[in-house]
């Protein structure tokens, strides 16, 4: 058994340590043991275990959790991207956020990672041309999870999205990799056109609490949106922009606003 885990260690280590943790988590609360031997003990893989979870968080009396599982199973079966990016989320909130201790806990607890990882699969349905089964999860994550994002959005790896409530993200809005938004944030557009009309977000963004970037912009990388801003022009890297409208009122502080979490206008803890 020893051997077993270490190889699976060294193949797989973020679900090596998810299962760990679980097995953990079992002894200290029994009374979550069904919640989380179905959840992630039960599963051999983190790819299976996403699938059930997604089957069961969005099924109802108009989808069931058959099909969204074997939808789920297909989706991560010919996308290897999908799983990967859900590992580096996974790693992303645990690195990010303080109220998090162990990698199960987005896994199985928190609504922002949950709702991006059914996203990731409404993107790739988009992908396969499986619009309306696409506008579903969407409805599904919606009506859930609280967070609306456009199936045909493109989202980055290693993204963490806090708290969560009332994320909205539109149609043609791309957010790089290594991003963390916090809750309330609209990627949105300003008017009824149907090209190209909602914000590109550079790698390693920060975007604060309550934050609306509107429009066919480009926010830089690596710069940091103050919370409650209202973002109607672009955003130049390394800056960070406050107000409404917002306005550039200083560098980003550090290399990393994404990671560093740090919100205040002087700069990052640890900053250049």
């Amino acid at each position: 058994m020893a051997e077993m885990r270490a190889k699976m260690a060294a193949v797989d280590p973020v679900w090596s340590r998810v299962c760990e943790e679980a097995v953990d988590a079992v002894r200290d609360e029994p009374l979550l043991g069904g919640l989380i031997h179905s959840g992630i003990l039960h599963h051999g893989s983190m790819e299976r275990s996403l699938a059930y979870r997604f089957s069961l968080k969005l099924a109802s009396g108009e989808m069931s959790e058959q099909i969204l599982r074997e939808t789920a199973d297909e989706a991560y079966a010919s996308s290897p991207d999908l799983a990967q990016s859900a590992r580096a989320d996974l790693v992303a909130v645990f690195d990010r956020d303080p109220a998090c201790h162990r990698y199960l806990q987005p896994l199985l607890f928190f609504k922002g990672y949950q709702a991006l990882q059914s996203y990731r699969i409404a993107h790739w349905l988009w992908g396969q041309g499986r619009r309306d089964m696409a506008y579903f999860v969407q409805m599904r994550t919606s009506e859930i999870f609280g967070v609306d994002i456009h199936p045909a959005a493109r989202i980055g790896k290693g993204v963490m999205i806090d708290h969560a409530h009332s994320i909205v993200i539109g149609e043609t809005a791309v957010v790089g990799d290594n991003v963390s938004m916090l809750h309330s944030v609209t990627l949105g557009g300003t008017g009824k056109e149907e090209e190209d009309r909602h914000p590109k977000i550079g790698d390693g963004v920060l975007i604060g609490a309550g934050a609306k970037v509107l429009g066919n912009i480009h926010v830089g990388a690596n710069s940091r949106i103050a919370a409650g801003s209202v973002v109607l022009a672009d955003v130049p890297h390394c800056k960070t922009v406050a107000g409404v409208p917002a306005k550039v009122v200083g560098d980003a502080g550090c290399d990393q606003p994404s990671v560093s979490m740090d919100q205040h206008l002087t700069g990052c803890k640890g900053g250049l």
